[in-house]
């Protein structure tokens, strides 16, 4: 989860990369798809958007972040697509960031957290539901590194998802996925124009993940998984009286893309009735669209996402929805030279 200056999933919220919700939290009523699936990550698909690839400017800020996934369709690896009982995915999410001034190789030095608490949860073809939210996975960023360029703006950065919420293979009431991730990233935002009106951003982000804690006798490890996000768009400047910031206006197309890289591993290729498989690797595209504002006079971005998924194979198929608030506490000052 990474922080910009106009609000894109996890830049302006800690991961808005993070900033999540597919380690939605499994407690209630089960639901079975009558096909195998596979097990899923811990990224929560369309945290980036149009600034995918910028860092925030040096800063401290907090976001609060509304997502929700809504699905009632199952894509097998055949391409058949299956109804399901319609559901809803939602998180809330409560996160802080900061920007520092500090130099790593030529590039300024960021962190965010991301403490979430999130309701239902798709784990492969295994569909928990519950109405309320529970404190699910945390998802800390401890080293965020940014460049900027006349052309283009670059970041990199190293994630951590930690296993704090609830889990137990099969449960009924689970708060996470129960297991550790480490996703490294990179990324950048490409400028057409000298003003920086016009751009292009990409960021790329790979997630291993580790065995998972308390299933038994069924070992069962998620395999890594690549991600790409990003958008197009256009950004407009609107200077505000009184103040020495200027509104900043972006909007455009954001897509994602997310591919298994590795097979899923389990001693038995079940979990309660629900059949994984562990052979086609699954994959999904998504696309859709981003307006996001900054305004100086509270000093907070406010963003709206929407993403429709496409192209699916070995999982469900919906929508995603977010809604980012970020207020900046504090700008910080470039330290005087002497």
């Amino acid at each position: 989860m990474k922080h910009q200056l106009v609000g894109t999933g996890r830049q302006a919220s800690v991961r808005h990369r993070n900033y999540t919700a597919y380690w939605l939290i499994v407690v209630g009523l089960l639901l079975f798809l009558p096909t195998n699936a596979q097990l899923k990550g811990t990224h929560v698909l369309g945290d980036m958007g149009l600034s995918a690839g910028t860092q925030a400017p040096p800063s401290i800020a907090s976001a609060v972040v509304f997502y929700n996934y809504h699905t009632s369709k199952f894509v097998t690896g055949g391409g058949s697509k299956l109804t399901a009982t319609s559901i809803n995915l939602s998180l809330v999410g409560l996160g802080g960031s900061i920007v520092t001034n500090a130099k790593i190789l030529g590039a300024n030095y960021g962190a965010s957290l991301l403490v979430a608490f999130a309701s239902n949860k798709i784990e492969g073809n295994l569909i928990s539901t519950k109405s309320s939210l529970a404190f699910t996975d945390i998802y800390a960023q401890p080293i965020q590194l940014g460049w900027k360029t006349k052309h283009a703006d670059f970041i990199a950065g190293y994630g951590l998802y930690i296993p704090t919420g609830k889990y137990e293979l099969g449960g009924d009431d689970n708060a996470g996925l129960g297991m550790w991730t480490n996703e490294i990233s990179a990324g950048s935002t490409v400028h057409f124009d000298p003003k920086k009106e016009w751009s292009f951003a990409a960021m790329f982000s790979y997630a291993l993940n580790s065995k998972k804690k308390n299933t038994g006798d069924n070992k069962v490890q998620a395999g890594n998984l690549l991600t790409i996000e990003g958008g197009a768009g256009k950004t407009w400047y609107k200077p505000v009286k009184g103040v020495p910031l200027p509104m900043i206006i972006n909007a455009g197309l954001v897509y994602y893309m997310q591919f298994k890289t590795s097979s899923d591993k389990m001693t038995f290729p079940a979990i309660g009735n629900s059949q994984f498989d562990l052979a086609n690797k699954d994959h999904v595209y998504g696309l859709g669209a981003e307006a996001n504002i900054f305004i100086p006079k509270i000093r907070s971005s406010i963003l709206v996402r929407w993403i429709g998924e496409m192209g699916a194979s070995n999982r469900t198929q919906g929508n995603s929805f977010f809604i980012t608030l970020a207020p900046y506490t504090k700008f910080l000052a470039p330290k005087k030279t002497k």
